[in-house]
This record gives C-alpha cells, sequence and structure tokens, in this order.
C-alpha cells in the first residue's frame, strides 16, 4: 500500500471546524478535499457569521477601530448549533459502530477486516465522547488487541493499533477498558521487536495516550523498557512522544518494584547527551522522578552514579553547556544532583573529582540575585546550589547523625588537595554573595558551608583562603543581622578560626569590630557600638514568627537546608537553639580567645582608630566653640589643618578599617561641622539668615578645597574618590534596610471598597475600622469588615472614612449638626453613616469630606479649640494652608500609630518587620483581618507658631546678598530628609546624609572652583580674572552608586506585589527621593515607571455604572493600554499636535499618528510625528527661546525669519519677558505661555510613551525641568560671554566691599576696580537686558546708565530678569502642561544629563562592533556578505549629521533611544532587495516601523553610497507603500 502506515499529522485537521480551535483560517475558503470538510462547506447554518460579538468580548488591548473590524467576524463561541450537530450525529454514530463491531466479530478476510478498521478509524475521527459508551469501548477493545497481535499482515497491525489511539483520544475511560483485555503488553511486544517502522510509531502513540491514565500498568508491562529499546531507529519528533511514555510513567512511581524503571537509567542518561532540547528535558525529568523514589537508598543511588548520571546532569547545569534547559529543569537537576549527594559517596566522589565547584561558582557569581524571589528558601536556583554545597560538606560534629558525615569526612581527609580547590574556588564568592545583600535564608545557606569548609580545612589550608578574602570585615558585617541562627554560625566560624589561627587573626578580629560585636552580645551597657545588635534587643524566633511563606507551615532557617524534610509536612518543627546558645558560646569565645582585651576595651583599640576618634572629638569641639562667631582666616586655616589630618590618617600607611571608619565617629563629626552644628542637634535643616548660610557657605568650601585641590583627572587616589568609597564601604557594612518578598507566583485581582470601589489586580487587605475608646468627636463605622486596597494611602483611606464618621458628633452637637446640613444642603446628599452605597469616585468623597469640614466647623469649633485641636490665634495664612492639609484622622494599628507618609500594606509591614527574622509573607496577610482604630486627629498648639517662624527665618530668593549665591540649591535641603524607617542619629543616617553632601559637592565643583578665584581675586591674592577656563575634575556619577543598595531595589521591584510603588517597603521611595544616585541609572528607571506611570498612580476609576468609565462603555484593562491612532496634517504639525494633546494627554493611551494621505502609521511615522513637533518648536517666529547676541532678533515681519531655527549653540533656554508686558514685538505673552503649555504636554507624552524628541535643551532648562534652582553659575551654561561677564561684575562687587572692609582709600579703590582695566561707567552699559533693548526694570529711568555704584543693582537685575522672574511664568505654564500626563516631580530621580537620555535618546557615534552587535541580517544578507560590509563601512564613515539623517530614514527618529542600538525595539534589520532590473538603478527602501532596511546589492561601495544618501536625503517627509 502506497499510504500505508503513514501518521496521521493533525487529528485536528480532520475535525468538523466547530471541533478545532478558532482560528482566522476558519473564516476563509477551504481547500480540502475532506468529504467533512465539503459537507461543513455545504452546509452554512453551522457557523452564525453573521452574529455580532458583544463588546465585552473584544480584546481591550485593540484600539477602536481593530476592535470594530474583529466583532464583525462573530465568535467561535456564539454558534448555538454546536450541540444540535453532536446531537444528530450521536444516533447515527451508534448504528454505525454497532454495524462494524459485528463486522469485526465474524471470521472474514483480511480484505474486509481491513475496511471495516478502515471505517472504525473515520468513525473515530469525527465522534464525541457522547457517541461511546463504557459497554461499545469494552466490546472493541479484545477485538483490537486480537488484531494488534496479527502475525502477517502489517495493515491490520496498523489500523488496529490506530483505533486503539483514538479511542483513547475519544472516550477517556477507553484504557482501563483497553488495559483489562491486555492491550499493554501486546504494544509493548511489537516494540521489542520491531518489524514494520510505521507500526512501532503507532504503538509509541497508543502507549503515550494510554499512559497519561495507567501507568501502573505501563511499567507493570515493562513499556519503560519497550519504548526505550530502538529510540535511536526513530525521528526526533517520535523520540519526544516515546519519552512522553516515560515521564507518564515515572511520574508515578510506586514505592515498591524499582528494577523495571531502573533497567532504563544506562538508556535515559545516554539520552541526556543530545542535542534536541525537549526530549532533554523530559529525559531530565524521568530521572529527577527516578532519584526522588530510589532517594532513601544508598545503594540504589550508587547504581545510578554507575552509568554516569552525575557528569551529564553536572554538564547541563554548567552555563558552559550548549544545551540549555528551562528553569524548573534546571533547578530538578541541581536538586537531582543534591539527593544523590545526600546519600551517595560514589556521588560525591564524582562531584569532586570533576570539579563541581568550578561549575557552582560560575553559578553563582553570574546568577543576578535580583531575580532570586526567594520563598521561604523554596524552588530558588542559588538556594538549590546551597543545599548542593551542604551536602558536599560533611557535617559538623554537632550534626553527626547525618547520613554518610563519618564516609564524607573521611574522603575528604584523604584528598586534601579537592578541598583546597573546593575552598579556593567557592569562599570569596560566597562572602560576595552574603554582602550583596540576599535575604535571610541565602546568608544562612551561605555561612552554613563557609562554616563546614572551616571546620573541616587545615591551617595551611585556611592560611590560603583568608588571602583571598577579608573574613574579618565579612564576619563583622554579618553580626548587624539580627537572626539568632546567623549569629550562631557566625560566632561558630569565629571560634574555629581562633582555634586554628589564633596569632594570625587575632589582631584583624580587633581592628574589624569581631571582638566588639562578640562582646556587645554579652555586655550592652559597655558597648562601644550602636551598629552590632545585643541579644536584649533581639527575641529567639518563635514558632509564631516562623511561618512559611509557602503554605503557612511553621519554618525555621534550622531546617531550610533539610532535605530530609518535606516543605509540606504538617509536624511543627522546633527550632533546635535554646535561648543560651549565642550567650554561651559568645561567652566563651571572649574568655578563651580576648582574655587581654576584655578586661578593658580601651586597650583593644588600635592607634588608628584612637586618632581618628581624637580627630573627631576636635572637630566637633572647635565646631561648637565657634558656632556663633564670625569666620576669619584664623578659623578656615584651623579648620583646614583638623581636616587635613583627618584625610591624612584615612589616606595614610595605616589601613582604617570599615569598623574603625565608622565608630569613630568622623562621618558626624564631618555633618556637624559642615552644618555649623546644627546635624547634633537633629535639626530639620540649615536654619537661620544671611550669617549662618554664609557660615555653611565657607565650610563647604575649606572642605571642597581640600576634596577637590588636584590637577590631573587621571589620578588614581583622588580625596574626594576615597572618601566616597570608604563611605560607601561603610553604609554596605551599616545598612540594614529589608528586601520584603511575597510568595505570589502571579496576583489575583479583587474588588477594594476602600477608597475609591473599584477592581484592582492583586489581592485586598480586610480591615475593621473601630472608632477610639472615649472618642467622642466622631461616629461609629457601621459595616463590619471592608476590602481596602493595601497601596492607598492613608490620606485616601481618611478621604473616604471622613465622610462616613464626621457627622456624628456628641450628643450636644448633632441636633445643631443636623439643622445646619439640612439648611445648607436640603438632602443635597444621604447620609454617610447610615448609606452603604459607595461614592463614584474620590473626588465625591473629597467634596463630601470638605462640605462635612465646613458645615460643622462652626458647630464644634469651641469645643476643639478647648480641647487642643485648632489654634485660632494665628493668622498666617502659611499656617492656615496647613491647617487645612493636616490630617483629620489617626489611624492605630495595634496601639501604634500609623505613618501618614505610607500607605496601608507599607505600614503594616513595616510594624512586622521591625525585627529582622523572616522577610517573607505569609499567606495569612491577606486572609487576617487587620483592626484599625480611628481616632479624631489632634495638633498641638505651638506647631502653627513654630512653623510660622520658621517660615520667617527661611532665607529668600530675591534677598541681593543670596541672589548669587550658588549654595542656596546646593544645601537648602541638603540636610533635610522624610525617614519613616530609619533611625536618624544612627551611623546609616550619617552615611548617607555625608555621601549625598558630597554629590552635591561634585555636582557643584565648577561653583566651587570659580568661587575660590573668586575670592582670591577679592582678597588680592590676584591680579585679574581674565583666564575663566577652570578645569574641575571631579569624580564619576556612577561612583555614588551603591551596589547592594542597587541590588536590594531591583530585587523588591521584581517582586509580583510591586505593581506600584505602594508595594514596596517606605524606605525604597525615602531613599531615592533622599539621594537617587545612591542607585543606578537602570534601577532608577524602573522605579520611575512604577511611580509614575503605574496603574495606581492614575486617576482613580470610576464604578461600572459611570457613563465615563471607559471607551464606548468598556472598562479599561488594569493590565494593558489602548492605542489610539490621531490623524496629523504635515502642514500643521503644532495645531494637529495641540488637537492630539487637549484629547489625550490625560489619558494613559498610547499614540499613534498617520498622516493626512499617506498611507503610513504605527512606530515609523509617530516617532517622525515627534520629530516633526521638535522642529517646530526651535523656530524663531514662536519667540520662545533666548537667541545668541549675535543673530538677529527673534522677531522678523518676513516668513523666512519666522520659519527659522533659533539660533542657539550651547540648547534652548526660554527667552526672557518683561513681568506686566502681555505683547512684544507682535507676539502675545498669552501664546508663548499656550506654546510651553503644550510643549510641557509633548514632553510628558514622549516620555510616557517611550518616544524620542529632538529637542536641544540647555541644560540649566533641564534643572528648571528638574524643580532646581538656578544661580548666576548656571547661565554660563546657555550663554557664555553673559555668564562670564556677570561673574566678573560680581567679583568686583565683592572687592569693593573687601576694600570698604579694611578701610581703603576711595582713589586707591578706582584703580582696583576696573573691567579689564576700562572702568564701569567707561563701559556705556544701559539699564537694559543684554539683546533685549525693551526690557527695562521698572525702577530704572531712560538714561540711567550703570556705574559702580549701582552695579550690584544692574547685576541683580540681570540675574532676576534671565533665570527668574523673567522667565518664571514659562517654566510654570511647562510643568503644568507636563503635569496633564503625570507629575512632572517624578524626574527629579535622574540628572540633567540623564534626562537628556531618557528624552532625547543617544547621541554618539557608533563604532564597528557595536553595529555588527546590534544589527540583524535576513533574508539573503549576513554579516560577511559584500554589501553588508560595504553598508557597515559606509555608515561609519557619515558624519553626525549624516548619521542623523540615517537613523530618521530608517526608524523615523533622527537620534536613537537611551541605550543606544541596543535598546532599538524592534532590533534593526537589514535584508536583500530583489531588484526586478540593475540592482545599481534601484534605491533602498524601509519600514520604519520595524526598523527594516531593504537594499539592493549593489556592485561597488561608491554606488551603494551614493544611492543611499540620495535616498537618506530626498526619501523624507511622507510614508507610502515600499
Amino acid at each position: 500500500m502506497g499510504n500505508r502506515g503513514q501518521k496521521r499529522v493533525d487529528i485536528a485537521d480532520e475535525l468538523p471546524a466547530d471541533k478545532r480551535a478558532c482560528t482566522s483560517s476558519d473564516f476563509r475558503p477551504s481547500t480540502s478535499n475532506s468529504s467533512v470538510q465539503k459537507q461543513m462547506n455545504l452546509n452554512p447554518e453551522t457557523h452564525d457569521f453573521d452574529r455580532d460579538s458583544s463588546p465585552a468580548t473584544s480584546g481591550s488591548t485593540q484600539s477602536e477601530g481593530e476592535g470594530e473590524r474583529d466583532s464583525a467576524y462573530g465568535s467561535c463561541d456564539s454558534d448555538n448549533n454546536y450541540p444540535n450537530y453532536y446531537r444528530r450525529g450521536s444516533s447515527g454514530d451508534q448504528t454505525k459502530f454497532n454495524k462494524v463491531l459485528s463486522s469485526l466479530n465474524e471470521d472474514l478476510e483480511e480484505s474486509e477486516q481491513l475496511t471495516a478498521l478502515t471505517e472504525l478509524c473515520e468513525l473515530l475521527s469525527f465522534c464525541t465522547d457522547s457517541s461511546l459508551s463504557g459497554l461499545m469501548v469494552d466490546s472493541f477493545s479484545p477485538i483490537l488487541v486480537k488484531l494488534a497481535r496479527h502475525e502477517f499482515n502489517p495493515d491490520i497491525m496498523l489500523l488496529a493499533i490506530r483505533a486503539i489511539a483514538y479511542f483513547c483520544d475519544v472516550h477517556p475511560r477507553s484504557s482501563a477498558y483497553l488495559v483489562r483485555h491486555d492491550a499493554v503488553p501486546a504494544l509493548c511486544q511489537r516494540l521489542m521487536a520491531i518489524e514494520y517502522l510505521d507500526v512501532a510509531e503507532q504503538c509509541l502513540q497508543a502507549l503515550e495516550k494510554i499512559s497519561r491514565e495507567q501507568p501502573l500498568v505501563c511499567l507493570q508491562s515493562g513499556a519503560i523498557m519497550a519504548v526505550l529499546n530502538y529510540i535511536d531507529f526513530f525521528s526526533t519528533n517520535v523520540q519526544r512522544v516515546a519519552l512522553s511514555t516515560v515521564v507518564n510513567i515515572c511520574k508515578k512511581l510506586p514505592s515498591e518494584c524499582p528494577s523495571p524503571f531502573m533497567d532504563a537509567v544506562p538508556v535515559l542518561c545516554n539520552l541526556l547527551q543530545y542535542e534536541d532540547r525537549q526530549l532533554v528535558e523530559s529525559v531530565a525529568t524521568c530521572l529527577i522522578k527516578i532519584v526522588e523514589r530510589v532517594c532513601h537508598s544508598s545503594d540504589m543511588l550508587d547504581e545510578l552514579c554507575k552509568h554516569g548520571l552525575v557528569q551529564q546532569a553536572t554538564h547541563l547545569i554548567n552555563l558552559n553547556s550548549q544545551t540549555s534547559v528551562s528553569q524548573p529543569i534546571y533547578l530538578g537537576l541541581v536538586g537531582l544532583l543534591v539527593k544523590l549527594a545526600s546519600g551517595s559517596i560514589v556521588a560525591i566522589r564524582t562531584l569532586f573529582e570533576i570539579n563541581i565547584s568550578s561549575i557552582l561558582q560560575d553559578i553563582l557569581s553570574s546568577y543576578d540575585l535580583s531575580h532570586n524571589a526567594m520563598v521561604d528558601g523554596q524552588c530558588n536556583q542559588v538556594h538549590e546550589v546551597l543545599k548542593l554545597l551542604n551536602e558536599l560538606l560533611p557535617a559538623t560534629t554537632s550534626d553527626q547523625d547525618v547520613p554518610l558525615a563519618s564516609v564524607k569526612e573521611a574522603f575528604l581527609t584523604s584528598r586534601p588537595d579537592l578541598m583546597q580547590g573546593f575552598g579556593m574556588d567557592l569562599l570569596p564568592v560566597l562572602i560576595q554573595v552574603v554582602n550583596a545583600g540576599v535575604n535571610i535564608f541565602v546568608c544562612y545557606g551561605c555561612l552554613s558551608v563557609i562554616n563546614k569548609l572551616v571546620y573541616f580545612s587545615k591551617s595551611d589550608m585556611l592560611i590560603e583562603f583568608l588571602q583571598r578574602t577579608n573574613i574579618s570585615s565579612f564576619l563583622a558585617g554579618v553580626f548587624t543581622r539580627k537572626d539568632h541562627h546567623v549569629l550562631l554560625l557566625a560566632l561558630q566560624i569565629i571560634e574555629t578560626l581562633l582555634q586554628r589561627l589564633p596569632n594570625c587573626l587575632l589582631n584583624s578580629f580587633i581592628k574589624e569590630g569581631v571582638f566588639f560585636a562578640v562582646d556587645s552580645l554579652l555586655s550592652p551597657q559597655r558597648s562601644l557600638l550602636s551598629v552590632f545588635p545585643t541579644l536584649t534587643t533581639m527575641q529567639l524566633s518563635d514558632v509564631a514568627s516562623q511561618k512559611s511563606a509557602s503554605r503557612d507551615v511553621v519554618r525555621c532557617l534550622c531546617f531550610a537546608f533539610d532535605i530530609g524534610r518535606s516543605s509540606t509536612t504538617s509536624k511543627i518543627l522546633t527550632c533546635k537553639l535554646d535561648n543560651d546558645s549565642i550567650k554561651n558560646l559568645a561567652q566563651h569565645i571572649k574568655i578563651s580567645y580576648f582574655a587581654r582585651e576584655a578586661m578593658n576595651l580601651e586597650k583593644g583599640l588600635t592607634d588608628v582608630f584612637q586618632k581618628l576618634r581624637t580627630l573627631s572629638s576636635v572637630l566637633t569641639d572647635k565646631v561648637n566653640t565657634n558656632m556663633n562667631n564670625v569666620i576669619s582666616d584664623q578659623h578656615e586655616q584651623e579648620f583646614y589643618s583638623i581636616l587635613l589630618e583627618i584625610m591624612s590618617v584615612l589616606n595614610g600607611k595605616d589601613p582604617v578599617s570599615t569598623f574603625e571608619f565608622v565608630e569613630s565617629g568622623i562621618a558626624k563629626s564631618l555633618l556637624n561641622y559642615l552644618s555649623n552644628g546644627q546635624y547634633m542637634e537633629n535639626k530639620a535643616g540649615v536654619e537661620g539668615a544671611w550669617g549662618r548660610l554664609y557660615i555653611v557657605e565657607k565650610r563647604f568650601e575649606v572642605l571642597g578645597k581640600l576634596l577637590l585641590s588636584f590637577s590631573d583627572p587621571h589620578m588614581v587616589n583622588i580625596p574626594l574618590t576615597a572618601l566616597i568609597h570608604r563611605l560607601q564601604s561603610s553604609l554596605a557594612f551599616v545598612e540594614t534596610f529589608p528586601v520584603i518578598l511575597s510568595h505570589l507566583s502571579k496576583l489575583t485581582s479583587s474588588y477594594a471598597t476602600v477608597p475609591y470601589g473599584r477592581s484592582i489586580s492583586y489581592p485586598s487587605l480586610k480591615v475593621q475600622f473601630v472608632k477610639g475608646e472615649g472618642e467622642v468627636y466622631l461616629g461609629d463605622y457601621f459595616k463590619d469588615v471592608v476590602n481596602v486596597d493595601p497601596f492607598s494611602t492613608l490620606d485616601a483611606i481618611e478621604g473616604y472614612m471622613w465622610s462616613k464618621v464626621s457627622v456624628k458628633k456628641s450628643e450636644q452637637t448633632e441636633s445643631a449638626a443636623q439643622e445646619k446640613l439640612s439648611s445648607s444642603s436640603q438632602s443635597r446628599r444621604p447620609d454617610s453613616v447610615e448609606s452603604n452605597s459607595m461614592p463614584n469616585h474620590a473626588n465625591e468623597m473629597q467634596m463630601h469630606a470638605h462640605f462635612d469640614d465646613l458645615v460643622l466647623k462652626e458647630i464644634v469649633e469651641e469645643e476643639q479649640e478647648q480641647e487642643g485641636y485648632v489654634n485660632k490665634s494665628t493668622d498666617s495664612e502659611g499656617c492656615s494652608k496647613d491647617e487645612d492639609s493636616s490630617p483629620k484622622l489617626f489611624f492605630y494599628l495595634e496601639g501604634q500609630q500609623l505613618d501618614y507618609r505610607l500607605t496601608l500594606y507599607q505600614a503594616i509591614i513595616q510594624q512586622k518587620f521591625k525585627e529582622e527574622i523572616d522577610n517573607t509573607l505569609s499567606t495569612k496577610l491577606w486572609s487576617r483581618v487587620f483592626k484599625i482604630t480611628y481616632r479624631k486627629a489632634v495638633k498641638p498648639k505651638n506647631d502653627c507658631a513654630e512653623q510660622c517662624s520658621s517660615q520667617g527665618r527661611d532665607f529668600s530668593s530675591s534677598d541681593k546678598a543670596t541672589a548669587c549665591c550658588h549654595w542656596v540649591a546646593l544645601f537648602s535641603d541638603i540636610f533635610r530628609s522624610d525617614f519613616a524607617d530609619l533611625n536618624k542619629p544612627g551611623p546609616t543616617y550619617d552615611m548617607l546624609s555625608l555621601l549625598k553632601i558630597l554629590e552635591g559637592m561634585n555636582r557643584f565643583r565648577y561653583h566651587m572652583m570659580c568661587r575660590d578665584r573668586m575670592n582670591c581675586f577679592v582678597k588680592g591674592r590676584i591680579r585679574n580674572l581674565d583666564d575663566w577656563n577652570i578645569e574641575a575634575f571631579g569624580v564619576p556619577q556612577n561612583e555614588f552608586v551603591n551596589s547592594k543598595l542597587t541590588e536590594k531595589l531591583e530585587q523588591q521591584m521584581r517582586d509580583p506585589l510591586s505593581v506600584s510603588v505602594g508595594g514596596m517597603p517606605s524606605w525604597c521611595s525615602q531613599l531615592i527621593t533622599f539621594c537617587p544616585l545612591l542607585f543606578g541609572f537602570e534601577a532608577r528607571c524602573k522605579y520611575f515607571r512604577l511611580a509614575a506611570m503605574s496603574q495606581q498612580v492614575v486617576q482613580p476609576h470610576f464604578s461600572y455604572h459611570d457613563d465615563l468609565g471607559g471607551i464606548n462603555g468598556r472598562r479599561h484593562n488594569n493590565n494593558s493600554y489602548t492605542r489610539k491612532k490621531f490623524l496629523v496634517h504635515r502642514n500643521k504639525v503644532l495645531d494637529s499636535a495641540a488637537q492630539m494633546m487637549s484629547l489625550h494627554a490625560h489619558q494613559r493611551a498610547v499614540l499613534e499618528v498617520e498622516y493626512n494621505e499617506e498611507v503610513g502609521t504605527g512606530l515609523g511615522p509617530t516617532l517622525e510625528f515627534y520629530s516633526l513637533v521638535s522642529h517646530e518648536f526651535q523656530k524663531g517666529g514662536l519667540c520662545l527661546w533666548r537667541e545668541d547676541h549675535t543673530a538677529l532678533n527673534c522677531i522678523n515681519s518676513s516668513e523666512a525669519e519666522n520659519s527659522r531655527l533659533v539660533v542657539s549653540p550651547l540648547g534652548l533656554f526660554p527667552r526672557s519677558w518683561l513681568p506686566g508686558v502681555d505683547i512684544s514685538n507682535g507676539i502675545r505673552f498669552s501664546e508663548v505661555t499656550k506654546k510651553f503649555v503644550l510643549l510641557g504636554q509633548i514632553v510628558g507624552k514622549a516620555l510616557q510613551d517611550d518616544r524620542v524628541l529632538d529637542l536641544p535643551f540647555s541644560k540649566a532648562f533641564y534643572k528648571l525641568i528638574l524643580g532646581k534652582d538656578l544661580t548666576v553659575y548656571d547661565i554660563q551654561s546657555f550663554d557664555l560671554e553673559l555668564g562670564r561677564v556677570l561673574l566678573e561684575f560680581q567679583t568686583l562687587i565683592e572687592r569693593k566691599r573687601y576694600l570698604e572692609s579694611i578701610g581703603t582709600e576711595e582713589s586707591s579703590m578706582e584703580l582696583d576696580l576696573c573691567f579689564h582695566g576700562t572702568r564701569i561707567e567707561d563701559l556705556c552699559l544701559e539699564f537694559t537686558l543684554p539683546g533685549y533693548p525693551d526690557f527695562v526694570p521698572k525702577f530704572a529711568s531712560d538714561s540711567q546708565m550703570v556705574d559702580m555704584s549701582n552695579l550690584e543693582e544692574y547685576v541683580s537685575f540681570i540675574v532676576d530678569a534671565t533665570i527668574r522672574t523673567g522667565i518664571s511664568r514659562q517654566v510654570e505654564a511647562f510643568k503644568s502642561g507636563f503635569d496633564q500626563v503625570f507629575p512632572i516631580k517624578h524626574l527629579q530621580l535622574f540628572t540633567e544629563d540623564e534626562l537628556e537620555r531618557l528624552l532625547c535618546g543617544e547621541r554618539g557615534l557608533w563604532d564597528l562592533n557595536e553595529l555588527v552587535d546590534h544589527i540583524k541580517f535576513d533574508h539573503g544578507y549576513t554579516a560577511s556578505s559584500p554589501p553588508i560590509l560595504n553598508l557597515l563601512q559606509i555608515i561609519q564613515e557619515f558624519d553626525h549629521e549624516q548619521q542623523r539623517s540615517f537613523l530618521k530614514f530608517v526608524t523615523g527618529a533622527p537620534r536613537l533611544p537611551s541605550g543606544g542600538l541596543a535598546s532599538l525595539n524592534p532590533k534593526l534589520t537589514i535584508v536583500r532587495k530583489h531588484c526586478s532590473n540593475c540592482a545599481d538603478a534601484d534605491l533602498p527602501s524601509v519600514m520604519t516601523c520595524a526598523n527594516y532596511l531593504k537594499l539592493p546589492p549593489y556592485t561597488s561601495k561608491d554606488r551603494m553610497k551614493e544611492k543611499l544618501l540620495y535616498a537618506i536625503t530626498e526619501g523624507q517627509g511622507s510614508f507610502h507603500l515600499s
């Protein structure tokens, strides 16, 4: 037979259309020749094509147009004739089955049997479960099994076995009937002696289906070996089917009779060497299950190892393996090795001999710990590796009950070379993992391995190990953890090291603080430290605090790496530690090894430590002594000498340990010095008038001179860099910010009643609100338990609760309140306490709360005043505003007031994780009911007065004395913070504050050096200011990035609950706001997306019955954003942009552009639109930007002048407008502000949608966008000449003051106060803004000229007009437009350069390696094709403008996104363009939506360059089909 034995490729293709999955092909004319398909085509009633699908079934991610097109085709689910089709066919099928059964029961000839079997297979192909009964299957089973055993006719065998497979498909219980009639042995018999390959393949198909339901029978019948016996003879697809059978069997292995599957191990181990990933994963699954089954038998594990299982599994987990497997299989293979090592000495020997430590070292060092979603130590790659390491090493003497402990120890003792290599590979990387800030489970696992390494290593090995690591500093850092299990392991490591190497490590332990950490555990009253915990501050973890995050089973670190126990056990595991274990061991170490130092802690201090402490005290005393004195040159020199000595000690020959630096108090002393004593007083900021600010400024200058006084930018030991490194290591040493991870694999949606009444994509918290005991001014909240959005702020919850509980008052005021309510509102709304209805949205609740507040204010005013609620004595406007924004309610959980700055979730976890014991969330968090008490907020009477007085002391930007002081921007908030989670007097806060100050000092280094040069001129040390080319070498910004904190933030953001910043611990937002540059740029970008653009920060969703709830009545999908298409006219780009933004600026929808009368749409046209808008905003006729003074005025009557671009070499900066002037040179100021509003909207939308703009803003304008203040020093960044002149004028002003202060005569002063040898009067300067003659201050007369007497007033006017009042309205308009998209404050995470990268992308030239690495060559081209080599050379030869044109031609944007070519999505792809005629005559074409360049195979490089330049030059400006 020509088609004999051919497999049925896809059964689904032969089924009726309404039995198949719905695809687009279902609605196209069919070309199938099958009778069934013809029948379906002849019966149009089978599908109801004219039925419209419901809008609810349309994809929410599609655009409106797409959704409408989808609804026209109907849905598979709308077929109402589906049951009727099968109801009619069911009775007919029964008759046909009975006929075939009768035929097969008769003694027929082979040809008739073939006919009957063929008809049976056809019936089974199209019937349903309802067509077959169990009796029918039972009747067919013995006949089919008998025919499958046919001796001579392979066609009968094939069709009989195919019918068996079809029965298993159609009737799920068929397997039981077939097994009862010995179908499995019959199939296995055919596989054990293969005569016909197609029959064998069909047997494998049938066995795979039977094994799904009857794995035990298949195992007992020898199916494993039957399918594996000749597996090499089959194709890869058939091999996969065979392995699926083995997988089905191995998943249900019985607890007895191991021999049937043990025989298959050699074949399976051999199959692990295959290249097909799916095949290898199936084999790995089988072996994993087999090892799990026999893991309690050492003999059987040894037997498994003899077949090369260890070598093959190790090869697959090697990072350099050519065969990659999925993450679950990878974890399973590591777990397989863990089980082998736990019970087989053969496995241990093999693993050590193949150098497993090198492989595990690569895994630990390269694996991204931020992916470590640690959940109770379960199912995690690093955790599994640590399990393997713990099993490879024998247990210590305290755990000799562990199997094979003595055998492992004897083996390693006999092979010290293996132990040495093991330690050399793993000890450094284990320390690195712990120092990366991992959670408590990983920390404990690493310490457990280190403890074993140290315990079983000889002294000479330990010396070699410790040469590569600073074990003392590492152990000191471990003592900052607060878990007893971790501390006990650290103490055990210390004891072992001191036993083996007492003379080598004693001094190191003292220097690095290990001795003091041990002493603090025993004598907290004598402890020098605030870093190390004491036993009095910790409590031993009890069963209540050690709950598994995955199944809420009691879980302890003692059992975290115990593979002998199942994590699902219901038995309560009691902690192995007792309350005195740590204390006893610490006492033993102290007495035995620190006896001399234990008597007197001072004797244990090193000389360098004592010297640093002395210098710290001297600096502090000096600051306190001179706090209120006038700063003199002598004082400056004294401070400089002390600071110089401190830096000399820190960078001297005697190394200073991290412990010594932290405990010396140097950081706090420096902060106290810089703040002029206010830091020690824990004041919020630098307060006082100009005199105190001047003192602080001088302090910064002295320290800056010391840290920035170098001329070689390539110096290795730059003073500032050295201090930053010291602070970074200290911060990593002392910080204990928790990473709190959930166990959730995916989020479950819920409905949150409070505060907005909306569906959310994550679980809700169950809360019972209870009125505080004795509270008389609030009513009861009558609902029992409500669902609360966990990521809502307490302020939002108050907005909901206030309208519910504020109406009810005391008995005396209730009636009065009702009278005022009735008279004021006339039943404008139902009683909020009695009503159970939800407000539609947040605005309504806020209106209710405000209405209640106004109505009841007069009634309860007297009682509130008596109780201290309000202070009516003040009339300060600022105080009244603060009072209106102050909380109305206080919330309490378990007696502790919740912090208003946090979300409810953050407030709860802040209380739960105050002590670091277990940083994983239990599922009971979401089922537990939290009882939250509310009370009327009480505000102290003196708060407002203090605030008003502090406001009066704040420096003003309009004060002449501070008008040019560049320090205002630096230390106006340098000492301010908003930490709810941080103990401010502690060392962590000291390190953070000093790092923030040094970062600001590094950022303002040019200003500082300019200031120093000006001071030298003022005091006569230099005679001229001709040379302003000051080179201020600083340190790179990435030096301020703390890798540990960045890793913690990355890990936290990958947690499933981190759908917004409210779902992360509060330290994340507080710390990234306080000092953003502590975190890497990529981490801040991710955080920015969460904070600014997550669904939780947009306006609250409306309820489902609100007409405004969504587009066309449909609700938005929380997990995706809609796409909006907008028609743009090229000749009216700005008008189109204004219409677009008015409609969509406030919506979280991705905008796509299509041009009028053009066919192109999608990514390319959209990117080009943003480029066109950028170009339009740079036109001089708009009068938005300053121009270079050498250019013409920005306003010109001719059309050409109006369309030309602004000349601004240093970047765009707003043009100054005189306050009160509405029209200037024919341009209305209202139009200017409208354009700035539109610009803000465009910039915000571009950032939101990840689009690239081509707007060359100046650095100063970026600073304004980021909310930073500008000073006279910033003017040079957009107008170099004006900035330099103003600085020189300011220097002359200060020189005049100085000469007057020392009594210099006016005749001598006149010679010293010349501008480059010319008197100020002779410069003939008018009192106007340079370049803008119409900009004249009100106080100046028309003929007033600038002279030395009014020079200071002139400089103040220029500075104010240029960077303050002259541009403030434009900047506010820009910000107001931006805020319509998302709050502009979220951009403050970035620097000016980083914001430019985000907004405008990269502008650097490309190199060859970057081009080859990030460009895809396809469809006829490879990286070595001659046309491609020519193209790469041409691109490299392009200048900057040509590269911009090439990019715009290919992608639609002239600049690459942030990250360069690597970040371009889709990837830039170059394919061969097939030309009809000569290739040299054709032009390249592009698909900008896919970044797709179609390049003809030009014969020469010159021809290619000519055609390419022509295309990128002339091919701009429209989108058409290519």
